[in-house]
């Protein structure tokens, strides 16, 4: 009993210590790509949808590797599916809680419509209940085409009226700048992983499978970098970063994260995957571009944010009781 209570401690001490770095880390991370964005001349949205996007989706891409080539592909299908759910039920619905988002015109008609498609070709990839080479290769033409448009995007943005708004960015030299996003991105990947593994570990004991791991624990692990990033960019006026490491990382977890295991390992799911885990995918990603939109300016304040949480509770709940 004592030797089993003394191997829970590492896990507990993981997430704790964990948590702790992937909040400090965060700040600086937000503070050298704002700087960053603003010595280079690219738009805080621009490197929220890149930069800060592939950054907090980094935990996602590790674990999905991870998973695919020791043989828990439902694991890896878990954690991108489960992470997108979270990065809007719980990221965007707690930042929503703690300030209100204004959402320009850009993000509605060129980001949120992309992540759209995007995410409707993964129902597409995963409608046979495989996923193979075949799939993983038209995911990652979605990504090339993805950061072709975020390119596009950034042009049309320096002539869209509302993203001229000039916003409150740090004052750092270059050097100093990409100095804090590396160290920021090195310590938000090495936290959120130090979380996911105590997590894991505490579910393992627990005896849950690991689809439900990925969709739950791992997939909540690894999105706490686009949590302590998105509340660190809102906290400091950088609402665009915030919407664009949302939007962006979604983008990068079906057309990156889901690929790896097409690449790696091919394999076969059930069709609870379809239609349970996909279904609130999208409906999720639809639910955003209408709160979006459903006031004027758009924007997502606390009421919508808390609809978003009560979602996410109510998934949870689902998962809980047919695990159960």
């Amino acid at each position: 009993m004592f030797e089993s209570q003394k191997l829970m401690l590492y896990p507990i001490l993981a997430l704790l210590t964990g948590f702790v770095v992937l909040v400090w880390s965060a700040d600086r991370f937000v503070d050298g790509a704002a700087a960053t964005a603003k010595n280079f001349g690219m738009s805080p949205m621009l490197i929220g949808l890149t930069i800060v996007s592939f950054g907090t989706s980094a935990p996602e891409i590790l674990v999905s590797a991870m998973a695919s080539t020791s043989g828990a592909g439902g694991l890896a299908i878990g954690n991108a599916l489960g992470s997108n759910i979270a990065n809007i039920g719980l990221v965007l619905g707690v930042t929503a809680l703690i300030t209100q988002l204004p959402v320009k015109s850009g993000v509605l008609k060129r980001e949120i419509p992309l992540l759209l498609g995007v995410t409707l070709l993964a129902g597409l990839v995963l409608f046979d209940q495989y996923l193979g080479l075949t799939d993983a290769l038209m995911l990652a033409a979605a990504l090339i085409f993805s950061l072709f448009m975020f390119a596009r995007f950034q042009k049309s943005a320096e002539n869209d009226e509302l993203a001229s708004e000039e916003e409150e960015l740090p004052d750092m030299t270059t050097a100093k700048a990409v100095f804090w996003l590396i160290l920021g991105l090195a310590l938000l990947a090495a936290s959120s992983r130090a979380l996911v593994w105590g997590a894991t570990e505490i579910a393992l004991e627990l005896g849950v499978s690991d689809l439900v791991i990925g969709l739950t624990i791992v997939a909540i692990g690894t999105s706490l970098p686009e949590l302590a990033a998105s509340v660190a960019s809102a906290l400091k006026g950088h609402t665009d970063i915030a919407i664009g490491n949302i939007v962006g990382s979604n983008i990068f977890n079906i057309a990156a994260v889901m690929a790896v295991p097409g690449f790696l390992a091919p394999i076969a799911f059930d069709a609870v995957v379809v239609w349970r885990d996909y279904g609130v995918t999208l409906g999720l990603t639809a639910l955003l571009l209408v709160l979006a939109l459903w006031q004027k300016p758009p924007r997502i304040s606390r009421p919508e944010g808390a609809l978003l949480l009560i979602g996410y509770a109510a998934y949870l709940g689902v998962l809980y009781k047919m695990s159960v």
